[in-house]
């Protein structure tokens, strides 16, 4: 089986997000008044083969030690089959 796997890293609440301050600003110059606050994060794809033993507790661990800086970032993550290729 093969895994499309999908970490969504969001800064946290208490932390302040320029360039999502940069677009709401300018969304609201566009005349869009009604949004009120974006905040910007990012989307990692991950393409998972066949893997020995837990794959959440895999990509969490991947989370914690690379792909998020648990200082200033939350991140969560979905796991989706797919049809190997």
């Amino acid at each position: 089986m093969a895994y499309k796997v999908k970490v969504f890293v969001t800064l946290k609440e208490s932390v302040i997000d320029p360039q999502g301050a940069a677009a709401t600003k300018a969304i609201q110059k566009m005349g869009y008044t009604s949004i009120k606050e974006v905040r910007v994060g990012k989307l990692i794809e991950l393409q998972v083969e066949e893997i020995d033993g837990d794959l959440s507790a895999t990509i969490d661990d991947i989370c914690k030690k690379l792909l998020v800086n648990q200082e200033v970032e939350d991140y969560s993550f979905e796991i989706e089959e797919v049809a190997a290729q």
